[in-house]
Protein backbone atom coordinates (compact mmCIF):
# COMPACT_ATOMS: atom_id res chain seq x y z
CA UNK A 1 0.00 0.00 0.00
CA UNK A 2 2.91 2.32 0.64
CA UNK A 3 3.99 1.89 -2.96
CA UNK A 4 0.47 2.64 -4.18
CA UNK A 5 0.48 5.90 -2.22
CA UNK A 6 3.93 6.76 -3.62
CA UNK A 7 2.80 6.07 -7.19
CA UNK A 8 -0.43 8.00 -6.56
CA UNK A 9 1.62 10.97 -5.34
CA UNK A 10 3.95 10.82 -8.37
CA UNK A 11 1.16 10.41 -10.91
CA UNK A 12 -0.74 13.04 -8.94
CA UNK A 13 1.92 15.58 -9.92
CA UNK A 14 1.51 14.63 -13.57
CA UNK A 15 -2.26 14.71 -13.28
CA UNK A 16 -2.08 18.07 -11.51
CA UNK A 17 -0.15 19.48 -14.46
CA UNK A 18 -2.62 17.94 -16.92
CA UNK A 19 -5.45 19.28 -14.77
CA UNK A 20 -4.06 22.80 -14.84
CA UNK A 21 -3.48 22.64 -18.61
CA UNK A 22 -6.95 21.15 -19.15
CA UNK A 23 -8.60 23.85 -17.08
CA UNK A 24 -6.62 26.63 -18.76
CA UNK A 25 -7.71 25.29 -22.15
CA UNK A 26 -11.33 24.99 -20.96
CA UNK A 27 -11.20 28.56 -19.65
CA UNK A 28 -9.84 29.89 -22.95
CA UNK A 29 -12.45 27.94 -24.91
CA UNK A 30 -15.18 29.24 -22.59
CA UNK A 31 -14.03 32.84 -23.08
CA UNK A 32 -13.66 32.57 -26.85
CA UNK A 33 -16.68 30.41 -27.68
CA UNK A 34 -19.01 30.06 -24.66
CA UNK A 35 -21.05 26.93 -23.72
CA UNK A 36 -21.78 26.06 -27.37
CA UNK A 37 -18.06 25.90 -28.18
CA UNK A 38 -17.40 23.74 -25.12
CA UNK A 39 -20.14 21.33 -26.20
CA UNK A 40 -18.62 21.13 -29.71
CA UNK A 41 -15.19 20.53 -28.20
CA UNK A 42 -16.66 17.69 -26.14
CA UNK A 43 -18.00 16.08 -29.32
CA UNK A 44 -14.57 16.27 -30.98
CA UNK A 45 -12.80 14.90 -27.92
CA UNK A 46 -15.19 11.93 -27.83
CA UNK A 47 -14.55 11.27 -31.52
CA UNK A 48 -10.78 11.55 -31.01
CA UNK A 49 -11.02 9.25 -27.99
CA UNK A 50 -12.95 6.67 -29.99
CA UNK A 51 -10.67 6.69 -33.06
CA UNK A 52 -7.50 6.75 -30.97
CA UNK A 53 -8.90 3.98 -28.82
CA UNK A 54 -9.43 1.78 -31.87
CA UNK A 55 -5.89 2.29 -33.23
CA UNK A 56 -4.33 2.16 -29.74
CA UNK A 57 -6.28 -1.00 -28.85
CA UNK A 58 -3.38 -3.48 -29.31
CA UNK A 59 -0.81 -1.33 -27.48
CA UNK A 60 -2.52 -0.59 -24.17
CA UNK A 61 -3.33 -2.97 -21.31
CA UNK A 62 -2.02 -6.08 -23.09
CA UNK A 63 1.46 -4.59 -23.57
CA UNK A 64 1.47 -3.40 -19.94
CA UNK A 65 0.50 -6.85 -18.68
CA UNK A 66 2.99 -8.92 -20.69
CA UNK A 67 5.83 -6.42 -20.19
CA UNK A 68 5.20 -6.57 -16.43
CA UNK A 69 5.15 -10.39 -16.49
CA UNK A 70 8.29 -10.94 -18.60
CA UNK A 71 10.50 -7.89 -18.05
CA UNK A 72 12.56 -9.71 -15.39
CA UNK A 73 13.59 -12.21 -18.09
CA UNK A 74 14.88 -9.50 -20.43
CA UNK A 75 13.62 -7.55 -23.42
CA UNK A 76 13.83 -10.57 -25.72
CA UNK A 77 11.16 -12.28 -23.61
CA UNK A 78 8.86 -9.26 -24.03
CA UNK A 79 9.57 -8.90 -27.75
CA UNK A 80 6.95 -11.40 -29.06
CA UNK A 81 4.15 -9.35 -27.51
CA UNK A 82 5.65 -6.04 -28.62
CA UNK A 83 5.92 -7.30 -32.21
CA UNK A 84 2.39 -8.70 -32.14
CA UNK A 85 1.04 -5.37 -30.84
CA UNK A 86 2.84 -3.40 -33.56
CA UNK A 87 1.57 -5.75 -36.27
CA UNK A 88 -2.01 -5.31 -35.05
CA UNK A 89 -1.59 -1.50 -35.11
CA UNK A 90 -0.46 -1.59 -38.73
CA UNK A 91 -3.45 -3.75 -39.71
CA UNK A 92 -5.97 -1.54 -37.88
CA UNK A 93 -4.43 1.66 -39.26
CA UNK A 94 -4.69 0.32 -42.81
CA UNK A 95 -8.44 -0.10 -42.26
CA UNK A 96 -9.28 2.85 -39.98
CA UNK A 97 -7.51 5.68 -41.83
CA UNK A 98 -9.07 5.13 -45.31
CA UNK A 99 -12.47 4.45 -43.69
CA UNK A 100 -12.27 7.67 -41.66
CA UNK A 101 -11.36 9.70 -44.73
CA UNK A 102 -14.20 8.23 -46.80
CA UNK A 103 -16.80 8.72 -44.04
CA UNK A 104 -15.60 12.11 -42.81
CA UNK A 105 -18.69 14.03 -43.99
CA UNK A 106 -21.12 11.53 -42.50
CA UNK A 107 -19.25 11.59 -39.16
CA UNK A 108 -19.26 15.40 -39.23
CA UNK A 109 -23.04 15.49 -39.73
CA UNK A 110 -23.51 13.05 -36.85
CA UNK A 111 -21.33 15.07 -34.48
CA UNK A 112 -22.17 18.66 -35.45
CA UNK A 113 -25.14 18.49 -37.83
CA UNK A 114 -22.74 20.21 -40.25
CA UNK A 115 -20.86 18.49 -43.15
CA UNK A 116 -18.44 21.44 -43.46
CA UNK A 117 -16.70 20.26 -40.26
CA UNK A 118 -15.40 17.13 -42.02
CA UNK A 119 -11.88 18.58 -41.95
CA UNK A 120 -11.73 17.87 -38.19
CA UNK A 121 -12.33 14.18 -38.85
CA UNK A 122 -9.71 14.15 -41.65
CA UNK A 123 -7.11 15.77 -39.36
CA UNK A 124 -7.84 13.25 -36.62
CA UNK A 125 -7.47 10.11 -38.73
CA UNK A 126 -4.31 11.31 -40.48
CA UNK A 127 -2.35 11.49 -37.20
CA UNK A 128 -3.60 8.23 -35.67
CA UNK A 129 -0.27 6.34 -36.07
CA UNK A 130 1.56 8.93 -33.94
CA UNK A 131 -1.04 8.53 -31.22
CA UNK A 132 -0.57 4.74 -31.26
CA UNK A 133 3.19 5.18 -30.99
CA UNK A 134 2.81 7.32 -27.88
CA UNK A 135 0.51 4.79 -26.22
CA UNK A 136 2.83 1.89 -27.10
CA UNK A 137 5.90 3.52 -25.52
CA UNK A 138 3.88 4.57 -22.48
CA UNK A 139 2.74 0.96 -22.03
CA UNK A 140 6.30 -0.38 -22.23
CA UNK A 141 7.50 2.13 -19.63
CA UNK A 142 4.48 1.40 -17.42
CA UNK A 143 4.97 -2.35 -17.68
CA UNK A 144 8.58 -1.94 -16.55
CA UNK A 145 7.26 0.14 -13.62
CA UNK A 146 9.62 3.01 -14.48
CA UNK A 147 7.36 5.50 -12.76
CA UNK A 148 9.74 8.47 -12.72
CA UNK A 149 10.32 8.23 -16.46
CA UNK A 150 6.60 7.73 -17.03
CA UNK A 151 5.79 10.88 -15.06
CA UNK A 152 8.65 12.94 -16.52
CA UNK A 153 7.76 12.24 -20.15
CA UNK A 154 4.10 12.73 -19.34
CA UNK A 155 4.80 16.20 -17.98
CA UNK A 156 6.79 17.20 -21.06
CA UNK A 157 4.02 15.85 -23.30
CA UNK A 158 1.36 17.78 -21.38
CA UNK A 159 3.31 21.05 -21.64
CA UNK A 160 4.03 20.65 -25.36
CA UNK A 161 0.50 19.58 -26.34
CA UNK A 162 -1.14 22.12 -24.01
CA UNK A 163 1.00 24.96 -25.33
CA UNK A 164 0.20 24.00 -28.92
CA UNK A 165 -3.53 23.86 -28.14
CA UNK A 166 -3.55 27.31 -26.53
CA UNK A 167 -1.68 28.75 -29.52
CA UNK A 168 -4.17 27.24 -31.98
CA UNK A 169 -7.16 28.50 -29.98
CA UNK A 170 -5.73 32.02 -29.78
CA UNK A 171 -4.98 32.06 -33.50
CA UNK A 172 -8.17 30.49 -34.87
CA UNK A 173 -10.88 30.58 -32.17
CA UNK A 174 -13.24 27.56 -32.22
CA UNK A 175 -11.65 26.13 -35.38
CA UNK A 176 -8.29 26.25 -33.61
CA UNK A 177 -9.75 24.53 -30.55
CA UNK A 178 -11.21 21.72 -32.65
CA UNK A 179 -7.97 21.23 -34.61
CA UNK A 180 -5.98 21.25 -31.37
CA UNK A 181 -8.22 18.52 -29.89
CA UNK A 182 -7.68 16.45 -33.04
CA UNK A 183 -3.88 16.85 -32.90
CA UNK A 184 -3.23 16.57 -29.14
CA UNK A 185 -2.61 12.81 -28.97
CA UNK A 186 -0.31 12.98 -32.00
CA UNK A 187 1.82 15.66 -30.32
CA UNK A 188 2.10 13.45 -27.24
CA UNK A 189 3.14 10.54 -29.46
CA UNK A 190 5.85 12.66 -31.08
CA UNK A 191 7.26 13.63 -27.67
CA UNK A 192 7.25 9.97 -26.58
CA UNK A 193 9.09 8.95 -29.77
CA UNK A 194 11.82 11.55 -29.34
CA UNK A 195 12.09 10.85 -25.61
CA UNK A 196 12.70 7.11 -26.05
CA UNK A 197 15.01 6.93 -29.08
CA UNK A 198 18.03 6.06 -26.91
CA UNK A 199 16.31 3.53 -24.63
CA UNK A 200 17.84 0.01 -24.64
CA UNK A 201 14.48 -1.56 -25.56
CA UNK A 202 14.13 0.75 -28.58
CA UNK A 203 15.95 -1.55 -30.99
CA UNK A 204 14.54 -2.89 -34.25
CA UNK A 205 15.09 -6.56 -33.32
CA UNK A 206 12.62 -6.25 -30.43
CA UNK A 207 9.91 -4.71 -32.59
CA UNK A 208 10.12 -6.30 -36.01
CA UNK A 209 10.34 -9.95 -37.02
CA UNK A 210 8.57 -13.24 -36.57
CA UNK A 211 6.19 -13.70 -33.68
CA UNK A 212 4.12 -16.69 -32.63
CA UNK A 213 0.39 -17.17 -32.97
CA UNK A 214 -0.08 -17.34 -29.19
CA UNK A 215 1.31 -13.80 -28.74
CA UNK A 216 -0.89 -12.43 -31.53
CA UNK A 217 -3.92 -14.14 -30.01
CA UNK A 218 -3.14 -12.87 -26.51
CA UNK A 219 -2.72 -9.29 -27.70
CA UNK A 220 -5.78 -9.78 -29.91
CA UNK A 221 -7.92 -10.47 -26.83
CA UNK A 222 -6.84 -7.21 -25.22
CA UNK A 223 -7.31 -5.47 -28.56
CA UNK A 224 -10.94 -6.61 -28.72
CA UNK A 225 -11.51 -5.30 -25.19
CA UNK A 226 -9.92 -1.95 -25.99
CA UNK A 227 -11.83 -1.55 -29.26
CA UNK A 228 -15.06 -2.33 -27.46
CA UNK A 229 -14.30 0.33 -24.87
CA UNK A 230 -13.18 2.79 -27.57
CA UNK A 231 -16.42 2.35 -29.46
CA UNK A 232 -18.90 2.13 -26.61
CA UNK A 233 -17.77 4.76 -24.08
CA UNK A 234 -17.11 7.78 -26.37
CA UNK A 235 -20.04 6.92 -28.64
CA UNK A 236 -22.40 6.65 -25.67
CA UNK A 237 -21.24 10.14 -24.59
CA UNK A 238 -21.82 11.48 -28.11
CA UNK A 239 -25.32 9.97 -28.10
CA UNK A 240 -26.08 11.44 -24.67
CA UNK A 241 -24.91 14.87 -25.88
CA UNK A 242 -27.09 14.47 -28.97
CA UNK A 243 -30.06 13.70 -26.70
CA UNK A 244 -29.31 16.83 -24.68
CA UNK A 245 -28.84 18.96 -27.81
CA UNK A 246 -32.23 17.79 -29.12
CA UNK A 247 -34.01 18.24 -25.78
CA UNK A 248 -32.38 21.33 -24.23
CA UNK A 249 -30.11 22.84 -26.94
CA UNK A 250 -26.39 23.44 -27.47
CA UNK A 251 -26.12 26.10 -24.75
CA UNK A 252 -27.46 23.88 -21.95
CA UNK A 253 -25.44 20.92 -23.22
CA UNK A 254 -22.36 23.08 -22.76
CA UNK A 255 -23.33 23.52 -19.08
CA UNK A 256 -23.45 19.74 -18.65
CA UNK A 257 -20.14 19.37 -20.52
CA UNK A 258 -18.48 21.83 -18.13
CA UNK A 259 -19.41 19.70 -15.10
CA UNK A 260 -18.42 16.50 -16.92
CA UNK A 261 -15.05 18.08 -17.77
CA UNK A 262 -14.36 18.95 -14.12
CA UNK A 263 -15.18 15.37 -13.07
CA UNK A 264 -13.05 13.95 -15.86
CA UNK A 265 -10.01 15.99 -14.87
CA UNK A 266 -10.04 15.56 -11.08
CA UNK A 267 -10.73 11.82 -11.40
CA UNK A 268 -7.64 11.65 -13.62
CA UNK A 269 -5.53 11.66 -10.43
CA UNK A 270 -7.08 8.33 -9.46
CA UNK A 271 -7.46 6.69 -12.86
CA UNK A 272 -3.83 7.40 -13.78
CA UNK A 273 -2.63 5.87 -10.50
CA UNK A 274 -4.80 2.80 -11.12
CA UNK A 275 -3.49 2.41 -14.66
CA UNK A 276 0.12 2.94 -13.57
CA UNK A 277 0.26 0.84 -10.38
CA UNK A 278 -2.93 -1.19 -10.06
CA UNK A 279 -3.02 -2.95 -13.44
CA UNK A 280 0.61 -4.21 -13.37
CA UNK A 281 0.10 -5.21 -9.71
CA UNK A 282 -3.03 -7.26 -10.40
CA UNK A 283 -1.34 -8.79 -13.47
CA UNK A 284 1.50 -10.10 -11.29
CA UNK A 285 -0.81 -11.81 -8.76
CA UNK A 286 -1.88 -15.46 -8.97
CA UNK A 287 -5.13 -16.80 -7.57
CA UNK A 288 -8.57 -15.31 -6.95
CA UNK A 289 -7.99 -14.87 -3.21
CA UNK A 290 -4.83 -12.79 -3.73
CA UNK A 291 -6.52 -10.61 -6.36
CA UNK A 292 -9.66 -9.93 -4.29
CA UNK A 293 -7.51 -9.21 -1.22
CA UNK A 294 -5.49 -6.64 -3.21
CA UNK A 295 -8.70 -5.03 -4.50
CA UNK A 296 -10.14 -4.72 -0.99
CA UNK A 297 -6.94 -3.19 0.38
CA UNK A 298 -6.81 -0.72 -2.49
CA UNK A 299 -10.51 0.14 -2.12
CA UNK A 300 -10.03 1.05 1.56
CA UNK A 301 -7.63 3.79 0.45
CA UNK A 302 -9.02 4.91 -2.90
CA UNK A 303 -12.76 5.17 -2.18
CA UNK A 304 -12.44 7.54 0.84
CA UNK A 305 -9.89 9.57 -1.15
CA UNK A 306 -12.30 9.97 -4.09
CA UNK A 307 -15.15 10.85 -1.71
CA UNK A 308 -13.05 13.60 -0.09
CA UNK A 309 -12.04 14.95 -3.50
CA UNK A 310 -15.65 14.93 -4.68
CA UNK A 311 -16.81 16.76 -1.54
CA UNK A 312 -14.07 19.34 -2.05
CA UNK A 313 -15.14 19.92 -5.64
CA UNK A 314 -18.77 20.29 -4.54
CA UNK A 315 -17.97 22.83 -1.82
CA UNK A 316 -15.78 24.83 -4.22
CA UNK A 317 -18.08 24.52 -7.25
CA UNK A 318 -18.83 28.26 -7.43
CA UNK A 319 -15.13 29.06 -7.22
CA UNK A 320 -14.42 26.42 -9.89
CA UNK A 321 -16.99 27.91 -12.27
CA UNK A 322 -15.60 31.43 -11.77
CA UNK A 323 -11.99 30.33 -12.23
CA UNK A 324 -12.42 27.77 -15.00
CA UNK A 325 -15.27 29.12 -17.07
CA UNK A 326 -17.35 32.32 -17.25
CA UNK A 327 -20.59 33.65 -15.75
CA UNK A 328 -22.45 32.07 -18.68
CA UNK A 329 -21.79 28.71 -16.96
CA UNK A 330 -23.20 29.73 -13.55
CA UNK A 331 -26.32 27.55 -13.81
CA UNK A 332 -24.05 24.47 -14.03
CA UNK A 333 -23.67 24.64 -10.21
CA UNK A 334 -26.98 22.77 -9.87
CA UNK A 335 -25.56 19.74 -11.69
CA UNK A 336 -22.62 18.96 -9.39
CA UNK A 337 -24.21 16.97 -6.53
CA UNK A 338 -25.57 14.10 -8.61
CA UNK A 339 -22.53 14.03 -10.93
CA UNK A 340 -20.02 13.86 -8.07
CA UNK A 341 -21.95 11.11 -6.29
CA UNK A 342 -21.82 9.16 -9.53
CA UNK A 343 -18.05 9.74 -9.70
CA UNK A 344 -17.47 8.01 -6.34
CA UNK A 345 -19.58 5.02 -7.34
CA UNK A 346 -17.84 4.90 -10.74
CA UNK A 347 -14.36 4.59 -9.19
CA UNK A 348 -15.58 1.98 -6.69
CA UNK A 349 -16.98 -0.12 -9.55
CA UNK A 350 -13.78 0.26 -11.58
CA UNK A 351 -11.68 -1.07 -8.70
CA UNK A 352 -13.63 -4.33 -8.73
CA UNK A 353 -13.86 -4.50 -12.53
CA UNK A 354 -10.10 -4.17 -13.16
CA UNK A 355 -9.43 -7.95 -13.01
CA UNK A 356 -11.28 -8.20 -16.33
CA UNK A 357 -8.26 -6.38 -17.82
CA UNK A 358 -5.52 -7.90 -15.67
CA UNK A 359 -6.74 -11.48 -16.30
CA UNK A 360 -7.69 -10.92 -19.94
CA UNK A 361 -11.37 -11.79 -19.36
CA UNK A 362 -12.34 -10.70 -22.87
CA UNK A 363 -15.95 -11.93 -22.96
CA UNK A 364 -16.77 -10.50 -19.55
CA UNK A 365 -15.27 -7.12 -20.41
CA UNK A 366 -16.85 -6.79 -23.85
CA UNK A 367 -20.32 -7.82 -22.69
CA UNK A 368 -20.32 -5.44 -19.71
CA UNK A 369 -18.98 -2.51 -21.74
CA UNK A 370 -21.62 -3.01 -24.42
CA UNK A 371 -24.49 -3.50 -21.98
CA UNK A 372 -23.71 -0.62 -19.61
CA UNK A 373 -22.85 1.86 -22.37
CA UNK A 374 -26.16 1.05 -24.01
CA UNK A 375 -28.02 1.28 -20.71
CA UNK A 376 -26.46 4.74 -20.05
CA UNK A 377 -27.93 6.05 -23.30
CA UNK A 378 -31.35 4.47 -22.63
CA UNK A 379 -31.40 5.82 -19.05
CA UNK A 380 -30.37 9.27 -20.34
CA UNK A 381 -33.18 9.21 -22.89
CA UNK A 382 -35.66 8.43 -20.11
CA UNK A 383 -34.34 10.77 -17.40
CA UNK A 384 -33.60 13.76 -19.67
CA UNK A 385 -37.20 13.69 -20.87
CA UNK A 386 -38.35 13.55 -17.24
CA UNK A 387 -35.81 15.82 -15.47
CA UNK A 388 -34.33 17.88 -18.34
CA UNK A 389 -30.57 18.59 -18.09
CA UNK A 390 -30.18 16.99 -14.65
CA UNK A 391 -31.48 13.77 -16.16
CA UNK A 392 -28.13 13.03 -17.83
CA UNK A 393 -26.41 13.10 -14.42
CA UNK A 394 -29.12 10.94 -12.86
CA UNK A 395 -28.65 8.41 -15.67
CA UNK A 396 -24.88 8.41 -14.98
CA UNK A 397 -25.43 7.78 -11.25
CA UNK A 398 -28.03 5.04 -11.73
CA UNK A 399 -25.99 3.29 -14.42
CA UNK A 400 -22.80 3.06 -12.34
CA UNK A 401 -24.79 2.01 -9.25
CA UNK A 402 -26.12 -1.00 -11.17
CA UNK A 403 -22.62 -1.69 -12.56
CA UNK A 404 -21.12 -1.64 -9.04
CA UNK A 405 -23.64 -4.19 -7.79
CA UNK A 406 -22.91 -6.38 -10.82
CA UNK A 407 -19.09 -6.40 -10.43
CA UNK A 408 -19.31 -7.00 -6.67
CA UNK A 409 -21.43 -10.08 -7.32
CA UNK A 410 -19.23 -11.49 -10.11
CA UNK A 411 -15.64 -10.37 -9.31
CA UNK A 412 -14.52 -13.86 -8.23
CA UNK A 413 -15.78 -15.40 -11.46
CA UNK A 414 -13.90 -13.12 -13.87
CA UNK A 415 -10.75 -13.04 -11.68
CA UNK A 416 -9.92 -16.69 -12.35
Amino acid sequence: MRRLLKVTAMTGLLTMLKMVMGFVIAKVVAIYTGPTGLAMLGQVQSMVGSLNGIVNAPVGSGVVRFTAEYQAQGYSSCAPWWRAALQWVLIISAIAIPSGLLLSKQISIWLFQDPSMAWVVVATVCVLPLSAMGTLFNSVINGQQLYRRYVGLGMISALVSGGAMLTMIAMANIQGALLAAAMQSALIGLVMLLGNLRQPWFKLRYWWGNTDTAARKSIGGYMLMAITSALTVPISLILVRNILIDQVGWEATGQWQAVWKISEVYLGVITMALGTYYLPRLSSLVGVTAIVSEINKTARIIIPLVAIMALGVYLLRDVAISLLFTEKFRSARELFAVQLTGDVIKIASWLYAYPMLSRGATKWFMSTELFFSFSFVILALFFVEKYSLQGANIAYLVNYSIYLVFVLMTVRRFSR
